[in-house]
């Protein structure tokens, strides 16, 4: 099997995400800088605050199975610190690795399992910031060894390309449509359109109210809306709701 070398990656994959004009050609640049560093999966989402509980509520592209979301929610992994605060308030790469005892990042024994269970013995976390401010992170997992400083810089370089990538498609517009929503987003805005609150919708459809705020800010970010009068007003308009 033959390498290229830094530079020859670095040049390809740049020209790679130059070119970049929609959102199915910044997934595949994605997907394909992840493998060219010898990682099987790679995320872009919202960087976690502590009100998060959803992990999939705040995926923007990944590789990984929708499967693994729902094994990380239902464990409620979502409230460990790394997540809950430290890649919020992080500036700065991290790298994990399942087995190491010197590893920056302490994982739980359910963590650790799930992501042996997806073939990631390592990986690691590069918070950024979109143009509107938005605090967003893409992090890389696989079974490989550790990344060298200069290996670790490289792919730093290579993940501000497809920030800046991911910048001007959501300027531009170029998605051909927007996103649609679950079948539970859908209940959770349309019991919103009549007037009822977090609370209320929680005890309608058996939810935590910070389920249902979840769902909500889900789909506020999925059809571009600021607020929740908004998101009432365009699924009205895009017929998503009746």
């Amino acid at each position: 099997m033959s390498y290229m070398t830094t530079s020859e990656r670095q040049m390809s994959l740049s020209a790679e995400i130059g070119s970049v004009k929609t959102r199915a050609e910044f997934a595949q640049a994605l997907g394909r800088s992840a493998r060219a560093f010898g990682f099987e999966h790679v995320t872009l989402m919202n960087a976690a605050t502590p009100e998060n509980i959803l992990s999939k509520a705040l995926v923007i592209e990944t590789t990984l199975q929708s499967a693994y979301f729902n094994q990380f929610d239902r464990a409620r992994m979502m409230s460990a610190p790394h997540f809950s605060a430290g890649l919020h308030q992080s500036t700065l790469p991290r790298v994990w690795n399942n087995f190491s005892a010197t590893s920056p990042i302490v994982l739980t024994s359910d963590l650790k399992e799930l992501l042996l269970s997806y073939g990631m013995t390592m990986g690691v976390t590069f918070p950024a910031y979109l143009v509107d401010g938005e605090r967003v992170v893409i992090w890389y997992g696989g079974d490989r060894a550790p990344l060298g400083q200069i290996e670790l810089n490289e792919l730093m370089m290579i993940t501000h390309h497809l920030v800046g990538a991911y910048n001007l498609v959501r300027q531009s517009g170029a998605n051909a449509s927007l996103p649609t929503l679950s079948a539970r987003e859908r209940e959770v805005v349309r019991w919103t359109a009549q007037g009822k609150t977090s609370i209320e919708i929680g005890q309608i459809l058996s939810l935590s109210d910070h389920t249902v705020n979840a769902y909500m800010t889900s789909a506020i970010r999925k059809l571009d809306c600021v607020n929740r009068t908004q998101l009432v007003a365009k699924a009205i308009r895009m017929k998503l709701i009746s």
